[in-house]
């Protein structure tokens, strides 16, 4: 078990789920497709993979303002992560959370990690977010 880590919150919430890391940013504008939750980008390592009720382990994000859209609408549909994980702080991925919780009561915390944290929680198979933003 991973003692707890504490992140940096950007978008308030808990969520515990499997986790599923990403090696390589993610452009979710074209990349992610919000009605499957699935990664569309068959150039990205994970193709395929099903981001729907995961914590996602992500190092950052490509892209650009279409995102926080992408994001809102999968959360929407409840196709979406059911937490994010970052080694660096984007506010496309909070802002498309945060309009998803105010419009939709969609719950999906966002919160970054040192580097060192990051690399800690790459070999966990299931993550808690809490809403203080403790990991374990």
């Amino acid at each position: 078990m991973i003692p707890g880590i504490q992140s940096r919150v950007l978008t308030r919430g808990s969520a515990a789920g499997p986790a599923l890391v990403l090696s390589e940013s993610l452009s979710f504008w074209g990349g992610f497709d919000p009605v499957t939750g699935i990664i569309l980008d068959q150039q990205h390592p994970q193709a395929g993979a099903c981001l729907q009720g995961r914590i996602v382990l992500l190092p950052g994000a490509r892209g650009s303002g279409g995102t926080p859209a992408c994001i809102a609408e999968s959360l929407r549909r409840a196709t979406g992560p059911a937490g994010i994980i970052l080694k660096t702080a984007d506010i496309n991925i909070a802002t498309g959370t945060l309009v998803a919780k105010t419009l939709y009561g969609a719950n999906c915390p966002v919160v970054t990690v040192t580097p060192t944290d990051y690399d800690a929680l790459l070999n966990a198979n299931h993550l808690t977010i809490t809403e203080d933003g403790t990991i374990t």
